[in-house]
């Protein structure tokens, strides 16, 4: 299948959050809080999609409580914090949301988020992603994590579409 034709196919993404969603690093403050940075852009990318009827999903292997203060911000409504199988999580939401492996993308920048591309109909992986979660991804981006990854993928999903 081409690749404008997966992409076109899909209604869910479910993306990691650490180096797809921020570049990948986290600052410990003297407060002890702890603090992560998100591209605008992927913000404005995730409120053009979910108008446009995309659904959104959060697999993060942290428990932290800013992956909740995100997903609020951007009313992403499916957030899986502390996940050590990313695969079998999206496998059980994609059940539950009786979702066919076509139309699921995945986009993860890691070792641990293979799992969920073997459960995806296309992986997406950001350009700084691991080498091998690059090659192993359907589709790398142009754009890093924490940088217009998720909103490059945002946008090539509603293209395809049109």
């Amino acid at each position: 299948m081409s690749a404008d034709k997966a992409l076109a196919k899909v209604k869910l993404l479910a993306m990691d959050v650490d180096g797809v969603l921020t570049d990948g690093t986290f600052v410990w403050g003297t407060d002890g809080g702890e603090y992560k940075r998100f591209s605008f852009a992927d913000v404005m990318g995730l409120s053009i999609g979910r108008k446009a009827g995309l659904v959104f999903a959060l697999i993060s292997g942290e428990d932290s409580p800013l992956v909740d203060r995100f997903a609020a911000k951007m009313m992403i409504p499916h957030v899986f914090k502390g996940i050590r199988s990313k695969g079998e999580t999206l496998a059980s939401l994609m059940k539950k949301l009786e979702l066919a492996r076509e139309e699921v993308a995945y986009i993860g920048d890691d070792v641990n988020d293979l799992p969920a591309f073997q459960e995806a109909g296309l992986s997406v992986a950001p350009s700084n992603a691991q080498g091998s979660v690059k090659k192993a991804a359907d589709l790398v981006l142009d754009h890093s994590g924490g940088a217009g990854a998720v909103r490059e993928i945002i946008d090539r999903l509603l293209a395809a579409r049109a």
